[in-house]
């Protein structure tokens, strides 16, 4: 599945207006109690990236009203949302399905880059140094929102599992089951 020739899903335009007034102090602290939690589940994932551990990347998913900014700045890890792009030394921006097909093997990372699906900005020595430590690392975000969800886990996982075939956006490790999950 890793083949480009694929179409990226691009979610609808009326989601992502619908999603602007939102506020965004709740997404930072989930998406940094996601961060952590990968941080501490896969400790290689940033010590990896060797000095560019001390980065701030900038996630500009073109469909969503917003901007993600992940600091590792201080030995810490956390996600921020944005309405207007913070200070960071590399931007990427793409469609968020871009984003979480090569997060979860689905598409791959040159391929997108060469295709301008994902557009590089800044230190982009310290994005493919990123892009290879989340290779590495195999994530399945929707694996750890599971998890994450405790004695909900069943509802998170179908959930996503409902999400991922109304929208075609990948969520979860393509060498995974959707209701394997463990």
């Amino acid at each position: 599945m890793s083949d480009h020739d694929q179409t990226i899903p691009r979610l609808p335009s009326l989601m992502g207006r619908a999603m602007r007034p939102l506020p965004l102090a709740p997404l930072s602290v989930t998406l940094s109690l996601l961060a952590r939690r990968i941080a501490t589940r896969h400790p290689g994932l940033f010590a990896r990236l060797g000095h560019y551990r001390e980065s701030r990347f900038l996630l500009d998913p073109t469909d969503l009203p917003f901007l993600l900014l992940l600091d590792l700045r201080s030995g810490g890890v956390k996600v921020s949302a944005h309405r207007r792009p913070p200070m960071a030394e590399a931007r990427i921006a793409g469609p968020i399905a871009a984003f979480l097909g090569m997060m979860h093997g689905a598409y791959d990372g040159d391929a997108l880059f060469f295709s301008r699906d994902l557009v590089v900005e800044g230190d982009t020595s310290a994005v493919v140094a990123l892009r290879n430590a989340i290779d590495d690392a195999e994530l399945d975000l929707a694996a750890e929102l599971a998890e994450m969800a405790g004695p909900l886990k069943p509802f998170v996982q179908q959930a996503v599992s409902l999400a991922e075939k109304g929208s075609g956006v990948v969520l979860h490790r393509v060498d995974t089951l959707a209701g394997d999950w463990t």
